[in-house]
């Protein structure tokens, strides 16, 4: 327990001084963690392969709360990537206290028998090397350093996974096993948890039918896919203090969708 939760217990959500780096960070449900993080305190890391959607959105950070923001292209499918990605980022601020894996790709296919080796190894990369890359680097230096909170960004797909996302949902599963091999590798100094999120109305679920979005409506508890920024509650309890005794954890952020599956 902190000495400011004694006092004021929402102040175990603040993120002051803190430096966070999101990947996948420029749009969808990682703009929102980061935009969450810099009004709680958090100087920013923004990274994604485009670079001008992090650049824009590091301008914003910095106009609309003051705090400082990096904006950093970057392919972390790629291992040398990943490497320097977080070169930068600690030679720039110093240290990352909080890592959020969010960067993921799902390639549509037509059959099984045609999903290339390519694709295969493009959606294991981003979704499941990428995180792990990353996590190794930056929770080494956490654990050499204060200390921090590792954040993966998983999907329903881990526990529901569909017929039209074989190699995503394989590598959702394994971000979950790594989540907690790794809980176990950097402790007692970082903890690593993992967000599942489910069907959330991104920009990216424009391109839905309008079927799918009919069936989420009516099969959810919720009936709804969820608003962007409903992410921000779980990733601010994950980065923050108020997640202290959690590690090694999957929080289910899915309307209910996988309900009654652990």
């Amino acid at each position: 327990m902190t000495e400011a939760s004694d006092a004021d217990p929402t102040r175990r959500f603040r993120l002051d001084d803190k430096v966070a780096l999101v990947t996948g960070g420029s749009r969808g449900l990682g703009k929102e963690m980061i935009l969450a993080f810099a009004h709680c305190g958090a100087d920013v890391v923004i990274a994604s392969r485009k670079l001008d959607a992090c650049e824009a959105l590091a301008k914003q950070v910095e106009q609309e709360t003051g705090r400082r923001a990096l904006a950093l292209g970057a392919h972390v499918g790629e291992w040398d990537q990943c490497d320097d990605l977080a070169r930068r980022a600690l030679d720039h601020f110093g240290h990352v206290d909080v890592l959020v894996n969010n960067a993921g790709m799902s390639p549509r296919y037509e059959s099984v028998v045609e999903i290339s080796e390519a694709l295969y190894d493009k959606v294991m990369a981003v979704n499941l090397k990428g995180a792990f890359r990353l996590s190794a680097v930056l929770g080494t230096a956490m654990s050499e350093g204060a200390g921090g909170s590792i954040i993966n960004v998983s999907s329903i797909a881990a526990e529901m996974p569909s017929p039209i996302e074989i190699p995503y949902g394989a590598a959702k599963s394994g971000l979950h096993s790594l989540t907690k091999s790794l809980a176990r590798t950097f402790a007692p100094k970082v903890r690593v948890n993992c967000i599942m999120p489910g069907a959330f109305m991104t920009d990216i679920s424009k391109a839905w039918p309008q079927a799918m979005i009919d069936h989420l409506e009516a099969s959810l508890p919720l009936h709804r896919g969820g608003a962007p920024d409903e992410i921000v509650g779980a990733a601010l309890y994950l980065a923050s203090d108020a997640s202290s005794y959690a590690t090694g954890s999957i929080l289910k952020i899915d309307g209910g969708a996988t309900y009654g599956m652990g």
